[in-house]
């Protein structure tokens, strides 16, 4: 007979113990000697343990001085050495799991980052499966960490193969008492594990209600969201939609425990029934001294140890955990790897070094978000010229962000093309286009390392280049900033480490800036600037309106901004509306046109002028 597995469940498992192989064969050969220690040692503890007892009304009888009682010293020793090393399996255990477990999260996590930064692009990090299966993954919605699987299932098969050693034991008494008490603990180990399997087909299934309990309670518990948290005081709320989101998740799980509830209990009495069956016959036996002493206790005790065949502890529900996220690893994996990535052109890519030399064409762009139901962009079309500088201007949520992700190729557009110097986006290079774009977002990273690496990112790997880092930090105007830390370079930009400070808003616009203009002095030939003074002060605008020139000199710049006093700089000016270009040329020439622009110029203008309106 063999164990009541599915061969979906067995495939996670052979799995598992082959990705421990391949992080390192030895240590998988250690942990299957740790298996064949758990399945024996015990049950040789009790059988030698069982046969000294038999020798004890011998050795009372004759003495220990006796052959009798020699054989009982004999069989003490025995049975004691046999206890000393099954005592060693707990801390052997704890010692190589950790061993195991600190392999195995290197192992799993480096798959993971290689995984989700495979594509070039960023759509799969907003679908909502793949965040489903990203946070399964590393064991988050399961609260269960997969790279505890490998010692789990050691300790697991340990355990079986040592309740399939004690019913061999009592099939040497009789043998219909072993096979028995094996086809009983098989029948009770059957209904537990589908009900283990349906509970995490459910936890599966609950992704995103679970997912949102977990971020609901990252912002109770972490600093971020603190802050607002108490002064609109929505704690209490917090509170409420976690247990929501919770229960919602979890109410599948309940109803089919109560319905299997039944069921169990039936399979239970039906075990105790055989179990008291084969108590029972060794009570008769013994009785009518048929068996002797020792043959009475090695199979009492082999009756209990028959257990661990069919028992389920939290362990199996643990291990089922652990197991779930492999399926989804290995998705992730096979979905993202670069080969799969339509991004990719192969080969066959052009290299976009030094691009664009002319320009930048937008033709016929469409784009709609996965899900959406109204496109962003419809029949766009717009001509980047190559060394020019270009602004976006238009309402909140009008697509700016979007077609410079486009421009990026973060995203491919629905339809239309984007072509560089007359080479279609997609038959470029990816990375490498990439490597061609210097973007300050207005979401910019604030990353907790230090001001050097914020800024150089270890861009194109290397050494960094002392010069461009110096004239990037100049021309963002974040010198005086970086001399006033208190390690210069070296300080980590965050709070959270020893000898680190955070910034204000504006100081670290400044330091994202630089990050862009570093890029830009390393080979960078496209320059976006997404809100670069959102969060500047008076002082600090005005100093990047007079170097903007300066800062977009030589490269293809795009900016895009609500505050006209940059926008005016630019050499031609695009007004993006109804998900098209309805306006393009320089500041002077929409002026006169009194059209989207020269409006909404009118307007802001007005408000700082007192309704003297000034070009």
């Amino acid at each position: 007979m063999s164990h009541p597995l599915t061969a979906a469940k067995t495939s996670r498992r052979v799995r598992a113990i082959r990705l421990l192989t391949s992080v390192s064969p030895a240590l998988a050969w250690t942990v299957a000697g740790f298996v064949v220690a758990e399945a024996v040692l015990p049950n040789l503890t009790l059988i030698a343990m069982g046969r000294a007892t038999g020798r004890i009304p011998a050795a009372a009888r004759d003495g220990l001085g006796s052959a009798a009682g020699h054989s009982l010293l004999t069989a003490l020793a025995l049975a004691g050495v046999c206890y000393g090393l099954s005592l060693l399996r707990g801390p052997a255990e704890d010692a190589l799991s950790s061993v195991v477990r600190a392999r195995m999260v290197v192992a799993l996590q480096r798959r993971l980052i290689t995984a989700v930064s495979a594509p070039a692009g960023i759509a799969h990090l907003e679908d909502s499966e793949t965040l489903d299966r990203l946070a399964n993954a590393q064991g988050q919605l399961m609260n269960a960490a997969p790279a505890d699987a490998p010692m789990t299932i050691a300790s697991q098969l340990g355990g079986w193969l040592s309740g399939t050693m004690a019913c061999v034991v009592l099939c040497t008494f009789r043998w219909w008492l072993g096979l028995a008490m094996f086809a009983a603990w098989l029948a009770v180990r059957h209904p537990l594990g589908r009900l283990i399997r349906t509970r995490i087909g459910s936890f599966r299934a609950a992704g995103e209600p679970l997912r949102r309990a977990w971020y609901l309670f990252a912002v109770a518990t972490r600093p971020g969201a603190a802050k607002e948290s108490r002064v609109f005081g929505f704690s209490k709320w917090l509170t409420a939609e976690h247990r929501t989101h919770y229960i919602s998740g979890l109410s599948p799980t309940w109803t089919e425990i109560r319905r299997q509830g039944r069921r169990m209990t039936l399979v239970a009495v039906a075990v105790l029934a055989v179990f008291a069956l084969g108590a029972g016959t060794l009570g008769w036996t013994a009785y009518h001294r048929e068996i002797g002493l020792g043959t009475l206790a090695v199979m009492l005790t082999m009756l209990p140890s028959s257990m661990s065949i069919g028992t389920v502890s939290m362990t199996d529900f643990q291990l089922e955990m652990m197991l779930t996220a492999l399926p989804d690893l290995d998705a992730l994996t096979d979905s993202l790897e670069p080969s799969a990535d339509p991004a990719d052109a192969g080969r066959d890519a052009v290299d976009p070094a030094g691009m664009p030399r002319e320009a930048v064409v937008f033709e016929n762009i469409g784009f709609r978000y996965p899900g959406g139901d109204t496109d962003v962009f419809g029949d766009l079309n717009l001509t980047l010229r190559a060394g020019e500088s270009t602004a976006l201007v238009g309402v909140n949520g009008a697509g700016k962000t979007t077609l410079v992700t486009l421009l990026a190729r973060l995203r491919d557009p629905s339809r239309g093309r984007v072509l560089v110097d007359g080479v279609a986006l997609n038959d470029l290079h990816v990375r490498d286009w990439q490597k061609q774009v210097a973007v300050v977002y207005q979401d910019y990273t604030r990353y907790p390392l230090s001001a050097r690496e914020n800024v150089t990112l270890n861009l194109l790997g290397g050494p960094v280049d002392e010069r461009a880092l110096n004239q990037a930090a100049e021309r963002a105007g974040a010198t005086d900033l970086v001399e006033g830390l208190a390690d210069g370079w070296r300080t980590v930009l965050s709070p959270q480490y020893e000898g680190g400070t955070d910034l204000s808003g504006g100081q670290w616009q400044r330091i994202a800036l630089a990050r862009a203009l570093y890029a830009v002095a390393r080979g960078a030939t496209v320059l976006i600037l997404d809100e670069p003074t959102a969060q500047l002060d008076v002082r600090a605008e005005a100093a990047f309106y007079e170097r903007f020139l300066e800062i977009t000199r030589g490269v293809t710049s795009i900016v895009i901004s609500h505050r006209f006093s940059t926008v005016k700089r630019a050499n031609r000016i695009a007004v993006l509306d109804g998900g098209r270009i309805t306006e393009l040329g320089s500041h002077s020439e929409l002026l006169a046109h009194a059209g989207t622009y020269a409006d909404l110029f009118t307007k802001q203008a007005a408000a700082f002028t007192g309704g003297r309106n000034k070009a």
